[in-house]
């Protein structure tokens, strides 16, 4: 379970003290959260124009293909250096050159073995394991439920955001919201009445 803390006051409001609160997220919910972020990756993923894999926004900024490459050993080796407590630099090199070696479709294969590598990655964890306390970077030290939250959850989020502007960029102008944060294809759904009223107004 991924708990969250509080500060908790005694009926006097003299004495503050740390105590865990309710769980955020329990394992199943985390695990069912980081196989979505997979299933809308893979759905961006279809989108690419196979030509455009070289297409970089600056001279400075990974690839699609090298982003992609990248995406194949992020979520799952940060997992596995959250769970040891440390950050295993050699493994992550190791991990990435094997991915930079793979193709296009070995690239999507992986990323869909994802999947299955989280449910056994996260299962892994005890509530003990969560609750415990790391610095993975030394920024400070978190909970390993937060750093998996933040680091891991929130990193696939963000880089599947900067694949869609990619693909914006590459002119699929047709995509949007839906296919960002649904992995869908879809029309965007027609504001509720007032909201359409407001806008009139607006104009």
């Amino acid at each position: 379970m991924v708990f969250s803390r509080a500060n908790a006051r005694d009926s006097n409001y003299e004495f503050h003290n740390e105590v865990p609160t309710l769980m955020v997220l329990t394992k199943q919910e985390l695990t069912a959260a980081l196989q979505n972020e997979v299933r809308i990756l893979l759905h961006l993923a279809s989108k690419i124009d196979r030509n455009k894999l070289d297409y970089r926004p600056t001279a400075k900024q990974r690839s699609t293909m090298e982003l992609l490459q990248y995406l194949v050993v992020m979520g799952p080796m940060l997992l596995r250096s959250i769970k040891a407590g440390a950050f295993d630099m050699p493994a992550f090199q190791a991990a990435h050159a094997e991915a930079n070696a793979s193709n296009f479709d070995q690239v999507l294969a992986l990323i869909g073995k994802q999947s299955a590598t989280y449910a056994e990655l996260v299962g892994a964890f005890t509530d003990e394991d969560f609750r415990g306390e790391i610095d993975l970077f030394g920024a400070g030290k978190s909970s390993r439920g937060a750093v998996i939250v933040n680091l891991v959850l929130g990193g696939c989020a963000a880089y599947r955001t900067q694949l869609f502007c990619y693909l914006k960029s590459c002119g699929r102008d047709e995509l949007n919201t839906m296919n960002l944060w649904a992995g869908v294809d879809g029309a965007m759904p027609a504001p509720p009445p007032a909201a359409r009223s407001a806008n009139s107004e607006a104009q």
